[in-house]
């Protein structure tokens, strides 16, 4: 812009962009005698008059930022006799008139941007001038990313999170505590403000963040409280663009960098043209003084073939700049190519002809040039696996006469190629030799049980003796002792593990000649217990890790010859797992998890039973945060009564010709897994 204000503001011996053209004074010359300007209204009337009468109107560009609008006059001379001249007469500051040789440029410089309507009546020339509704916002500075709403609470900045994304952005994340706040954002020299309006930052958020070590865009983000209002200074380095969004409470901005394309006229990864406007109005003008007018415009340096000619007429009205040249070319065949900030314009087929030259003589110095050897010492990779990609046929990175040799002893990588291969074998080796970061996992296992059983039965007994010991029923005594072996009904108590309770209960008449035994057996066990399993196993990104601790139970097999074998069956705990470390620091894993047990109560002469859990998913984790795999939840509940058929169901009394047993058992597995990255000069605890 500062080449193009100096070309407006009148730099003596200025290339007049006008040849080619109809002029009024193809014969003789023409001078510009006076001019006047008069508001009326919304319109601003501006009265050239001439010498002579002009046949055509004359050529018109016009700058949006800053407002002006010029016109350019062959074979004419400027007789007011100042070059300058101010007005202060509505949007029309002043005007400039510039004499170079036989051609003259009024330029009118303006407050805002307008349009113009041009007619020639005799010797004048009239400019009726209007304010441009289109271009009117153009100059703002600042978008309005949200307009604050109403809100019963004070906003305040809750916290201000700054992370690298996995293209290489840097992506600010401000936690707001109410969601309807005012935002603005505008580029301010070098650096990205933005502002939320009445919102509030903590003292301890109120500092310089130097994030250069994430290597993004962003070097530093500074938070200040700015009045009733916070403000966020973001200051970007080479190339960038930047993109807003809010999810609720969350704002995030992000800072993207941009990889310069030298065929791209206005640098980004946005769709379209992204040029600064202007405006064009030219009739038969010759293309090569077009293209001089684009480029003092942009400043751009521009190289024109000598091959490109012709004349084109075109009216343009506020379009940038790079869609205006692209018009230009497409209607004359022309292509360009960008080199810094030099642009090579030229007929399609020229430059398709000298690019295919260029390469075939690229591709016959390769041929030619000598062969040089150089060593490459690998650090963390192996030598063959890197010699693998240089020979690789389906992306040969050596040349055709190139080789590499590997020594596995000392993990060095010979090459021998051309010097440009070598500078490409040398960038990939820098990328690839790197050292693996190492993932900690943590899996916690818990295996919690609680059991419940209630058991309750009875043995009744009857007896009955006579005297002289002859006759006995329900039972026999011998020497005067009590026989117990005489049970009529025989339901005790039947624990799962340990003994019963039991309560005797023994009647007898004087005589000791008639018995009765009872005895009551009760049990009630409740019991809990929880088993915790916690492998922990390391490895490097992308490397699976296999961790197991168990027994091998031997067991009898048979073989084909008859004879029996001894073969083991493995019990392990065991955790396998492949961890893979996203780009935004995450950390996604292929688990699994097996955890065996014998069941010798389930055993048999043939082995062991074997009880298995078994977890294999794929999980997205945070780094050191923790989820969980599975979950495994079994009840068992049974009610169990044994009783003789009709006294059990006897009112009051049937409770002692039965037995009842309840049970209710429950157990339930899970599976923690924690992943934590281990950083290069740090441990994990």
């Amino acid at each position: 812009m500062k080449q193009i204000r100096q070309y407006l503001l009148g730099l003596v011996g200025a290339v007049l962009l006008t040849s080619g053209m109809v002029s009024a004074q193809d014969a003789g010359s023409n001078s510009i005698e006076s001019m006047n300007v008069i508001q009326q209204g919304s319109v601003l009337n501006v009265k050239l008059t001439f010498k002579e009468p002009l046949k055509v109107l004359p050529p018109a560009f016009s700058v949006a930022k800053p407002a002006r609008i010029a016109f350019d006059f062959s074979n004419t001379t400027n007789g007011l006799g100042r070059s300058s001249q101010a007005y202060n007469e509505g949007d029309l500051k002043s005007a400039n008139i510039v004499q170079a040789e036989d051609r003259t440029r009024l330029v009118l410089n303006l407050h805002k941007p307008m349009t113009y309507e041009a007619t020639i009546e005799g010797n004048s020339l009239l400019l009726a001038l209007v304010p441009s509704a289109t271009t009117q916002g153009a100059t703002a500075a600042v978008e309005h990313f949200a307009k604050a709403l109403p809100s019963t609470s004070a906003n305040t900045v809750r916290d201000i999170v700054f992370r690298r994304g996995k293209d290489g952005e840097g992506r600010i994340t401000v936690d707001l505590s109410d969601a309807n706040a005012g935002i603005d954002i505008r580029q301010q020299g070098a650096n990205l403000v933005v502002d939320f309006a009445n919102v509030t930052v903590p003292g301890a958020l109120q500092k310089k963040l130097d994030v250069t070590d994430f290597a993004t865009p962003v070097v530093k983000v500074n938070t200040v409280q700015k009045g009733p209002n916070t403000r966020m200074t973001i200051t970007p380095q080479g190339l960038w663009e930047h993109n807003a969004y809010q999810s609720d409470t969350q704002f995030v901005i992000e800072v993207k960098p941009i990889i310069e394309n030298p065929n791209k006229l206005v640098q980004g990864s946005r769709g379209g043209y992204q040029g600064e406007k202007l405006s064009l109005n030219f009739q038969n003008v010759d293309v090569r003084r077009l293209l001089q007018v684009i480029g003092e415009f942009t400043g751009m340096n521009m190289v024109v073939s000598d091959s490109v000619g012709g004349a084109i007429t075109l009216i343009l009205k506020d379009v940038p700049w790079d869609q205006a040249l692209d018009i230009i070319m497409q209607q004359k065949g022309l292509d360009m190519r960008k080199n810094g900030n030099v642009i090579l314009i030229a007929p399609r087929e020229e430059i398709a002809t000298k690019e295919k030259l260029d390469f075939e003589s690229r591709i016959q110095i390769g041929d030619l040039e000598p062969l040089v050897a150089e060593s490459f010492q690998m650090n963390y990779i192996k030598a063959d696996a890197v010699q693998k990609l240089l020979i690789d046929p389906k992306q040969t990175v050596l040349s055709k006469r190139g080789s590499a040799v590997v020594e596995e002893r000392s993990n060095i990588l010979f090459v021998k190629d051309t010097p440009s291969r070598l500078d490409e074998v040398r960038a990939m080796i820098a990328k690839v030799d790197i050292a693996a970061r190492q993932v900690m996992i943590e899996a916690r296992i818990v295996e919690a049980g609680d059991s419940f059983a209630k058991n309750l039965g009875v043995r009744l007994g009857w007896r009955q003796t006579f005297p002289d010991g002859a006759v006995s029923i329900g039972g026999g005594a011998v020497s005067g002792q009590l026989d117990m072996g005489g049970t009529q009904v025989n339901l005790p108590a039947t624990p799962r593990t340990g003994n019963a309770g039991t309560l005797n209960f023994l009647l007898f008449n004087n005589a000791l000649t008639q018995f009765l035994t009872a005895e009551i057996s009760a049990l009630e066990a409740d019991g809990r217990g929880k088993v915790i399993s916690s492998p922990r196993v390391m490895t490097a990104n992308q490397v699976e890790a296999i961790i197991e601790q168990g027994v091998e139970i031997p067991y009898q097999q048979a073989t084909s010859s008859g004879a029996t074998s001894v073969s083991f069956r493995k019990a392990n705990l065991a955790l396998k797992v492949t961890p893979q470390i996203t780009p935004d620091g995450k950390i996604s894993m292929k688990l699994d998890v097996n955890k065996d047990t014998p069941n010798t109560r389930l055993s048999t002469g043939a082995g062991v039973a074997i009880d298995t859990k078994h977890v294999k998913t794929e999980v997205l984790v945070e780094n050191g945060g923790t989820v969980v795999i599975g979950g495994i939840y079994t009840q068992e509940t049974r009610n169990n009564t044994t009783r003789i058929p009709f006294f059990g169901d006897l009112p009051y009394i049937g409770f002692l010709f039965k037995n009842r047993e309840i049970i209710d058992d429950k157990t339930e597995l899970l599976v923690f897994i924690t992943p934590r990255i281990v950083a290069d000069n740090l441990s994990v605890r």
